[in-house]
């Protein structure tokens, strides 16, 4: 059993990870500006309510756990406001729920570049691509970097699924998706089984 900490556990993707970790038996710590809340009372979660930004407090709360796991929005959270207070704290682990915009698509371009991509998702898909590019220069940081693919939806818990690396996962229908809870699985797999330390990799159907 292991203790994590959840930053943005109330959130779509937040929410699978604590579910899945709590089904394998972890302990987990969930942060979220309204934690309490939504997650009092739930045996194995020490709910805690704080704004990511203060970096102080978010050192304080993680501190002494096996793993961070970071589901927060790119577009609001800037990396260091994530990497700097698990660096503080020393936790030996950060996972970090990724974004599909800088997965590669035929002929090597990202998939935030492709014409049709939405102008809506452009900021929060950018700010991932800069997430992903401030760890990659970080020189010694345990991460990882868990891409869904385009599609990042409500869905069954299946355990079926494909993994890959830098590329966009698409089905033999033409589909590049993946449910939440899905995702989870995979996520958990990895932390319990690391295959990808310092490394991006993405999931798909």
């Amino acid at each position: 059993m292991a203790h994590i900490a959840i930053i943005g556990a109330t959130g779509r993707a937040g929410g699978q990870l604590l579910e899945e970790a709590l089904r394998r038996g972890h302990r987990v710590t969930a942060i979220a500006r309204h934690a309490s809340s939504q997650l009092s009372g739930r045996d194995g979660v020490i709910p805690v309510d704080l704004d990511v930004l203060d970096s102080a407090a978010l050192a304080k709360a993680i501190g002494s756990h096996d793993a961070v796991f970071s589901a927060a929005h790119f577009a609001t959270v800037p990396p260091q406001a994530v990497i700097g207070p698990v660096k503080q704290a020393h936790v030996p682990r950060l996972m970090v729920v990724g974004g599909a915009g800088s997965l590669r698509v035929a002929g090597g371009a990202r998939v935030i570049d492709s014409p049709d991509f939405p102008e809506a998702y452009k900021a929060e898909a950018a700010a991932g691509g800069q997430f992903l590019d401030a760890l990659q220069a970080e020189p010694a940081l345990n991460w990882t970097f868990l891409s869904p693919s385009a599609e990042f939806v409500e869905g069954p818990r299946t355990g079926h699924f494909r993994l890959g690396k830098d590329d966009l996962l698409v089905s033999a229908e033409g589909r590049s998706w993946i449910s939440f809870a899905d995702f989870a699985i995979a996520f958990l797999d990895e932390f319990e089984r690391p295959q990808h330390a310092r490394e991006r990799f993405t999931v798909g159907y």
